[in-house]
This record gives structure tokens, C-alpha cells and sequence, in this order.
């Protein structure tokens, strides 16, 4: 069973479809020997020096079939090749977790954590390959460059995905902010703030232990 098909986790498979865009459009630029346009270029430069990274981000996202937009913020970390936390603290008090091949999300309100495998038949394999270290963007991805910004188009489905745009940053991250737009209509922006690199990073960060009476789901068997 995967995880995105309980009724509870149709918001929060978006969040985490969100989530992979930030290794999708940062990490992915990582790949030798890419024809790409010079603001990837830029990214993949700077990607080399890249151990790990933390800082806050602000979403927002907008459901079509709501006609209204949210907006989130928190903290992130990301360590690679493999490791990423989101810890939700305004619009909601949830976390998305990503370790190697398992996925957690933890759902304070409602008191559960969902856990399921996180591979190729449940998201889609451009995005596993990137977590994996393994990603090559001009495989994956048709690339272009309009007024700065880059417009990443998955050349197979990638988890509904249909592009995503990126806005470099002149900072010592190479990405200001990204926006994922889906098959449905609905977007996410995520504007990554006060970000730190190679702090030495520690794989306990992504540990994660649900606290006392909390419902878990493993959907990984």
C-alpha cells in the first residue's frame, strides 16, 4: 500500500511532492558533463561544494479545486545524498522526513505517523534517482532558461508533477525559490531563507521517534 492513497494524507503527499522539488531543482544540478543553460550552470557549480544545508523556507500553495492558497513556513535540512527533514511550525506543526529509502510523515493534529517506502513505483523514478546521488538533470528533464529563471519539464511522469520553475540565487546557496506546478492546476512556492551550508551535519538530525501514544501506520511491508 502507499502511503498517498489514505483518505488523511492527500494534503501532505503535496507537501512532500514539494519537498522533492527542493532535491529535484538543486541537488539534480549536481550531474557531469550536462549541456545546461547558464543559470543551471551557476547551481551546478555551486552544488559541488554542498555537503549539507539547513535554513527556513516559506509555502505556499495554492489548490485549484479550493480556489484558496496556503501558506506554511519552518525549518529544513537536507544532507546528501539521501537525507531530508521539513519541520512544519506556522499553518501546521507537521514533519516530512526522508531517510535513504523510507519516508515518514508525521501528523501532530492528528495525533499518527504514516510510514511507507520511498522508491520508483511509489514517486516516480527521476525523483528517487536524485536522493539517490544518481540523478543526471538532461535525462530527466527538459531544461530551459526564460528571464533568469529556470523551467524544468519531467520527460516521464514524475508524481504529477508537470514543470517546475527555478529562481537562482546570487548567495552561496544557488536557489532562491522554486515553484511546482501539477497536472491539476494547483502550485507550490517554496522561498528558502537564511540558509547554512556544511555545518557537518549529523545522519541522527533525521532520526525520528514519535512521541508517547501516538498512532503509526507502516505501510513499508
Amino acid at each position: 500500500m502507499n502511503i498517498e492513497t489514505g483518505d488523511n494524507c492527500t494534503h501532505f503527499f503535496k507537501v512532500l511532492v514539494a519537498a522533492l522539488a527542493l532535491f529535484i531543482s538543486v541537488f539534480a544540478m549536481g550531474a557531469e558533463g550536462a549541456a545546461l543553460p547558464e543559470a543551471a550552470a551557476r547551481i551546478q557549480s555551486a552544488y559541488r561544494q554542498i555537503r549539507d544545508a539547513s535554513g527556513s523556507f516559506e509555502q505556499k500553495s495554492y489548490l485549484k479545486d479550493l480556489g484558496k492558497t496556503e501558506t506554511y513556513g519552518g525549518d529544513f535540512m537536507i544532507k546528501l545524498p539521501s537525507r531530508m527533514r521539513y519541520i512544519y511550525k506556522t499553518g501546521s506543526q507537521d514533519q516530512v522526513i526522508i531517510m535513504k529509502d523510507t519516508v515518514i510523515i508525521y501528523q501532530k493534529k492528528e495525533n499518527q505517523v504514516l510510514k511507507g517506502k520511498f522508491d520508483a513505483g511509489t514517486y516516480g523514478t527521476a525523483p528517487v534517482a536524485f536522493l539517490s546521488g544518481l540523478g543526471d538533470i538532461e535525462r530527466d528533464f527538459r531544461v530551459t532558461e526564460k528571464k533568469g529563471e529556470l523551467i524544468l519539464k519531467p520527460k516521464d511522469p514524475m508524481s504529477g508533477i508537470t514543470f517546475i520553475e527555478v529562481e537562482p540565487s546570487n548567495g552561496a546557496f544557488p536557489v532562491k525559490s522554486f515553484r511546482i506546478h501539477d497536472r491539476y492546476a494547483n502550485t507550490v512556492q517554496i522561498t528558502l531563507k537564511d540558509v547554512r551550508l556544511n555545518r557537518g551535519m549529523k545522519d541522527s538530525a533525521f532520526e525520528f521517534t514519535p512521541p508517547a501514544g501516538t498512532s503509526v501506520f507502516d505501510y513499508t511491508h
